[in-house]
């Protein structure tokens, strides 16, 4: 398994992006938001990587943050939502907005994406959120964190949600949003839980 990926930006095209390492170029099928980060041709870049394997074929993903990776693994677990697909949902949003959507069930957001129709948009938000249900965040059981007094309010339970959608556990998620005010926006719940945990990295 690839992790990731460092080295010189040899090419960059519309979906792909190739990086030489140790004199070998990596290239990599991308966002349009990794593509926008990760600079010039020339100069130095680091992808976490995904490594798709099919019978007919072997192709390896890079993005700029742990969080899109995230998102597009668990995209791609979803039945009917392959790598294309995957690449194209988060060329149109970030991990954050991504995470939003799912968490409050607005699938109707994925059908902007070019080839996603309302069927497989709210397939996306059911297998998803159905993974972070909140049998499972109560499951997670950090003694801590009282985690029915944050799930009471329904943006802490959605930014919570949309967090763990971004890779963290549970109760890493709920232990950052008990920290901050209730009655903040969904999205300012999530921007600032996880400038919370990165600071703690």
């Amino acid at each position: 398994m690839i992790y990731s990926v460092r080295g010189k930006i040899i090419h960059k095209g519309t979906d792909i992006a190739v990086v030489e390492c140790g004199g070998v170029g990596y290239a990599c099928r991308t966002t349009l938001a990794t593509l926008a980060q990760i600079g010039r041709t020339g100069e130095e870049a680091m992808l976490y990587t995904y490594l798709h394997v099919r019978e007919d074929s072997v192709e390896l993903f890079g993005f700029a943050t742990e969080q899109e990776l995230n998102c597009f693994k668990m995209l791609i677990s979803v039945s009917g939502v392959g790598p294309k697909a995957g690449l194209a949902i988060l060329s149109d949003t970030n991990p954050e907005r991504f995470a939003l959507t799912v968490a409050t069930g607005d699938y109707k957001a994925f059908t902007k994406t070019k080839g996603v129709g309302p069927k497989l948009a709210q397939r996306v938000v059911l297998e998803l959120k159905d993974k972070i249900s909140k049998e499972q965040l109560s499951s997670a059981g950090a003694p801590e964190v009282d985690f029915e007094a944050v799930t009471n309010g329904s943006n802490t339970s959605e930014a919570i949600s949309a967090l763990v959608v971004l890779g963290y556990s549970q109760t890493e998620a709920a232990s950052a949003v008990a920290k901050l005010d209730p009655s903040l926006p969904v999205e300012e719940l999530i921007r600032q839980s996880l400038k919370k945990m990165a600071a703690n990295l």
